[in-house]
């Protein structure tokens, strides 16, 4: 099965992705998490206004199969949240990469997501 990685955004090894439009930085989790995943239950959110640090737990994202962390791929304020995805966690399946995103975080220092893969390095990595 062959997912997409799209090229504008950086990626986590934990499998955030962030995208970043000036300071402003859109936080989700790839199409390779949703699959391992499965079938998503419950999303556990900061809420407007929280400060995320990068590398750290924001929230949680919990599938019939699993609860896992989500870690935040830059440090800042949280500007908006997916509401959305609270009440319908299982939506973030249908477009991770678009209607699916979890956060929108006002990146403090937008070179935190330097270090972050580029869609070669991460789909190598899980693919690999």
């Amino acid at each position: 099965m062959s997912l997409e990685y799209p090229e504008n955004l950086r990626y986590l090894d934990t499998h955030e992705y962030v995208r970043l439009d000036g300071e402003i930085a859109t936080v989700g989790i790839s199409a390779f998490a949703v699959d391992q995943l499965g079938d998503v239950v419950f999303l556990e959110l900061p809420e407007i206004g929280d400060v995320v640090t990068k590398g750290e737990r924001f929230g949680s994202i919990e599938s019939v199969k699993a609860v896992e962390d989500l870690n935040s791929p830059v440090t800042g304020t949280v500007v908006e949240r997916n509401e959305i995805l609270i009440e319908s966690p299982e939506q973030v399946a249908d477009d991770p990469y678009g209607d699916g995103w979890l956060l929108k975080v006002r990146a403090d220092d937008p070179e935190d997501i330097e270090d972050a893969l580029t869609a070669e390095e991460y789909s190598a990595q899980v693919e690999g």
